[in-house]
């Protein structure tokens, strides 16, 4: 992790306008051919959520913009960005989890299955690693939604949220929209963009 020096930073004077708001998210809906993707699954008999979770994260890694966090006053860059997607329990309540994001699928799919299992035999609603250097993601694979909004706090929030709907067929491919919720302060459209553009070329593989 580094701090970043604001007074030399191109975007000083975004990050102190945008950090004065009182809501500086910004957030859009966007739609993702998973087709690809959710061939691969079935066909190697994985998790389709692991699957895309991996290809969004991959994807988050690449962006600088996305590891910046507001820390103690400050502007930090993190090395690396974990995913904390919200994981479910039998009983239909959940927990929020911790999955250490590895640049293999095999060894990001067995840390989310250790998280799981966490989850599955307690009830606590966070993971005992609860750091800014991950993004909040949740699944909701019941509804083909084309807007979303995320609960807010009044503490000054800088980690990215990320929401994914159901994936619907149209014609011959398969379509998740998926909402992305920002920091203005830290991250622009044009990065929104980029992650959109990476996202989409990891889930055609």
């Amino acid at each position: 992790m580094k701090v970043l020096d604001i007074d030399n930073w191109n975007r000083k004077q975004h990050y102190n306008h945008f950090i004065g708001l009182a809501d500086p998210y910004f957030a859009v809906t966007i739609p993702f051919n998973v087709t690809k993707a959710y061939q691969f699954s079935k066909d190697k008999n994985i998790s389709f959520f692991a699957r895309y979770l991996h290809d969004c994260m991959r994807a988050i890694n690449q962006i600088k913009s996305f590891k910046y966090r507001i820390q103690n006053d400050e502007v930090v860059e993190f090395d690396i960005i974990h995913a904390s997607p919200t994981l479910m329990r039998d009983d239909n309540t959940f927990g929020f989890s911790f999955v250490n994001f590895h640049e293999d699928l095999n060894m990001f799919i067995k840390n989310m299955d250790s998280e799981k299992y966490r989850i599955q035999n307690s009830t606590e609603l966070y993971p005992p690693n609860n750091g800014l250097d991950c993004v909040h993601c949740s699944a909701l694979p019941w509804l083909n939604f084309t807007g979303h909004k995320e609960p807010v706090s009044n503490a000054l929030d800088s980690v990215p949220k990320i929401a994914f709907s159901k994936a619907t067929k149209i014609d011959d491919d398969l379509f998740m929209n998926v909402a992305i919720s920002v920091n203005h302060a830290l991250v622009d459209g044009y990065d929104v963009g980029l992650f959109s553009q990476k996202f989409q070329d990891f889930l055609n593989v």
